[in-house]
């Protein structure tokens, strides 16, 4: 328990929130305890939304509401908790059932998301707000660029160009660069026969992408 307090770099005063976080229904109900890390589960899911939700708010100011929810909600999804969880290694730390373990709980993604949640809500519980919120930064604000890829910009534009039915988009692509396994692509987007902007990424699919979002930015869109 030691060598997890300094990988999160928090100190536990009280240890039994630890253990009870990293304690798995399977293992409670095989050792006959009373408690398994359920309900510091759920209070961790409302701690995380709201450390995660204030970070954006103020990170992202010309973000409108519909895209901060679409964000906030990759930010915390299973796969992504599960991959903090990894980069603290708390698997190894897990306390499962025998037969849990076995087939590989400790590397099970609902498992290690679960799992994360309930020590931010150890954490929470132990220190308070201020003693979680570095933690929980500590991966949320390193997944921003991750995160926000899941902004459409390309259903953005889409949408604004429709208010008006004769105007139509076209994606072109007219440049490539690279070598085989890091290429470079170039896209031109045009509305109707004019070009109004161009985007660059190592993927048609995220020049297009890119080329959208200027075009917002070019309309005066916040992006």
């Amino acid at each position: 328990m030691k060598d997890l307090q300094q990988t999160i770099g928090y100190t536990f005063k009280d240890p039994a929130l630890l253990e009870r976080a990293l304690t798995h229904s399977s293992y409670a109900n095989e050792k006959g305890h009373k408690r398994d890390n359920e309900r510091l589960e759920f209070l961790g899911d409302s701690v995380l939304g709201f450390i995660t939700a204030e970070y954006l708010f103020s990170t992202m100011k010309h973000t409108q509401e519909g895209e901060l929810t679409k964000i906030r909600a990759a930010a915390v999804c299973e796969k992504s908790l599960a991959g903090f969880a990894r980069e603290i290694g708390l698997g190894d730390y897990l306390l499962l059932g025998k037969g849990e373990k076995l087939s590989g709980g400790a590397e099970r993604p609902s498992i290690l998301s679960d799992a994360f949640e309930s020590l931010i809500a150890a954490i929470y519980l132990d220190g308070g707000i201020d003693a979680v919120r570095p933690f929980v930064l500590r991966f949320i604000s390193t997944a921003e660029t991750d995160v926000a890829a899941v902004t459409d910009y390309k259903t953005m534009l889409q949408e604004v160009i429709q208010r008006n039915p004769d105007e139509q988009l076209k994606y072109v692509p007219v440049a490539e660069s690279g070598p085989a396994h890091d290429k470079t692509f170039t896209v031109e987007v045009y509305l109707n026969s004019n070009c109004i902007s161009s985007g660059v990424g190592h993927s048609k699919k995220k020049a297009e992408q890119a080329a959208a979002k200027e075009a917002l930015r070019l309309m005066g869109i916040p992006v």
